[in-house]
């Protein structure tokens, strides 16, 4: 097995830490696949120290990154999981900025309504406004706005334990 092979075993495998390849006989192609495949760098024998000394703290630094979203977002799917179905039914709605009116209209429930379950929802997540639920939405998936609302949508039909 070499070193691409390993890296993509890995990706299936969930793995996450941060890669530098050293090898001892790289060419283009290989280096240009490992590193879209997510690789830190990719080094070639002989290597200058200082250029390796970078590359394993630029790794050190991503891995480091990577463990403290991972806990942001598992912290959020904690505080997430404590929210109603209906809850999380509004979120999306809550996140693209629409007004309570207008979410009681396409739930066909009353705009009193969405006010009670948006406030439950805000102080469920320790949120005051709008944008803090948007930022909490991107934190509980680790992406971008777009991506949030997706995942808000998902999350919503999910069980409230996972």
């Amino acid at each position: 097995m070499d070193g691409l092979q390993l890296q993509a075993m890995l990706a299936e495998r969930g793995a996450t830490h941060p890669i530098v390849f050293l090898t001892g006989c790289g060419d283009i192609a290989s280096s240009v696949r490992a590193m879209k495949a997510g690789a830190v760098d990719f080094l070639t024998k002989p290597v200058d120290v200082d250029a390796l000394l970078e590359a394993v703290k630029r790794g050190v630094v991503m891995d480091d990154e990577l463990r403290h979203r991972s806990s942001d977002r598992e912290g959020a799917h904690a505080l997430f999981a404590t929210l109603t179905p209906r809850e999380r039914e509004l979120v999306p709605y809550l996140v693209t900025g629409r007004l309570n009116k207008q979410i009681a209209g396409d739930l066909g429930i009353a705009e009193k309504t969405i006010k009670v379950h948006r406030s439950r929802i805000m102080h469920k997540l320790h949120i005051r406004s709008l944008v803090d639920l948007v930022r909490f939405m991107e934190r509980l998936e680790g992406g971008t706005p777009r991506r949030s609302n997706a995942a808000a949508r998902s999350l919503a039909r999910a069980p409230a334990g996972g």
